[in-house]
């Protein structure tokens, strides 16, 4: 078994997708229905299919976010990657190191809806594995 993909309802389409395609995710379609309803499938570059689903139900009115703690995004250089971000009008928080000098490096992204995005910045030894 693996992880396919996992969604997220959100309040407006638009934003949402601007946001996450400003994060690096690509559109691979959009799923419409007849209520007004849609999901739009996303992936990163790296990634060979979908792994992010936005949801959008206009009818259900706005999202309240509650009991998702958040998600995480691997990153090569987080520096990179937050220089990129701030460059593009995004907010990212300031980097941490949760696991000492010698741990990751992370960063903190809050979506238009107020889903957390982890930004993760592995050490030279890589993320924890089981073996």
């Amino acid at each position: 078994m693996k992880t396919v993909l996992f969604a997220l309802r959100v309040s407006d389409l638009d934003r949402s997708l601007a946001f996450y395609r400003t994060v690096g995710y690509v559109d691979l379609g959009t799923v419409p229905f007849d209520d007004g309803s849609s999901l739009v499938w996303l992936r990163l570059p790296a990634e060979k299919s979908v792994s992010l689903e936005l949801v959008h139900r206009p009818a259900d009115g706005p999202v309240e976010v509650g009991g998702f703690q958040h998600f995480a995004i691997e990153v090569e250089s987080l520096a990179e990657t937050l220089e990129r971000l701030i460059a593009a009008g995004l907010r990212p928080g300031e980097p941490e190191l949760p696991g000492g000098t010698e741990g990751p490096k992370t960063s903190w992204l809050v979506d238009p809806d107020g889903y957390r995005i982890e930004l993760v910045e592995w050490p030279p030894s890589g993320p924890p594995t089981v073996e």
